[in-house]
């Protein structure tokens, strides 16, 4: 299959990310291309974009978007707390240096860690598998479901994960991984052991000593779903887990982020 960025945008799409992208290497700015092009290669499931997903760190993120205004395009910091985006005309591209929870900051190990592609008549590098399935593993929103991508980047990239490297990211939120390897060993039973059994066992001896903390009413299901589990913040009396202390939001990152839930709608 053929993955390159030129095979799946059309010619303005290609103009507009080519341009961007040199314009980016021209001022040293480091970036990785992620969103639907990481995902198809290393699926090697092809999945049409409407748009071109670029990861930076966040104290790239002022200067990199006044690269774009000095060159004519349209910018915004869309959510302050993750999101960035440039357009052309209806065309855009996302600017990441986070996720809408604040879990999967964008730090040095995503550039460490980079796999290198030929893509837009150049090297690019493309973000971690690893990072991408630690992403993706907390979109479970009504609207949009990413559980199916994280199985699938199980069971074509299992063997060759960094298993280690993935439960260090996910840390306390272990429970979201075990959840999505449990589906996956359902999903496909002929590759059950593209997931290790030592990382198997290490997780379910985890959730065998979980005890029940009456004292702490935090809900995490807001770092799955913004909209799903408000109820249990705005009424049932719930702290939300993506605000400090338990999460890296502040409560004006999280109500912006909240806000565009009826934009969206």
């Amino acid at each position: 299959m053929d993955t390159s960025l030129s095979a799946t945008v059309d010619d303005p799409a290609l103009v507009f990310y080519t341009d961007a992208v040199d314009r980016l290497e021209r001022a040293r700015i480091p970036f990785l291309v992620g969103g639907a092009f990481a995902y198809s290669l290393y699926s090697q499931i092809h999945r049409e974009t409407k748009d071109l997903d670029l990861f930076l760190r966040a104290s790239d993120m002022p200067r990199t978007l006044a690269l774009f205004d000095r060159a004519g395009y349209r910018t915004e910091l869309a959510f302050p707390h993750w999101l960035g985006k440039v357009y052309r005309g209806e065309l855009f591209i996302d600017l990441m240096f986070s996720s809408g929870n604040g879990v999967s900051r964008v730090d040095d190990l995503w550039f460490e860690r980079a796999t290198e592609h030929e893509a837009l008549g150049r090297k690019v590098r493309l973000c971690p598998p690893e990072e991408v399935i630690w992403s993706k593993a907390f979109v479970q929103e009504r609207e949009r479901f990413d559980g199916a991508d994280v199985l699938h980047l199980f069971r074509a990239l299992g063997p060759r994960l960094d298993w280690e490297h993935l439960l260090m990211r996910f840390g306390d939120n272990w429970p979201v991984l075990l959840g999505h390897i449990v589906t996956f060993r359902f999903v496909y039973p002929n590759r059950r052991n593209a997931v290790p059994d030592w990382v198997v066992e290490e997780l379910m001896q985890r959730f065998s000593e979980l005890r029940e903390k009456r004292e702490v009413r935090v809900c995490r299901g807001t770092l799955l779903s913004r909209e799903q589990y408000l109820p249990d913040v705005e009424r049932f009396g719930y702290e939300d887990a993506r605000l400090q202390p338990h999460g890296a939001l502040t409560p004006a990152e999280a109500e912006i982020w909240t806000d565009a839930i009826e934009t969206k709608k």
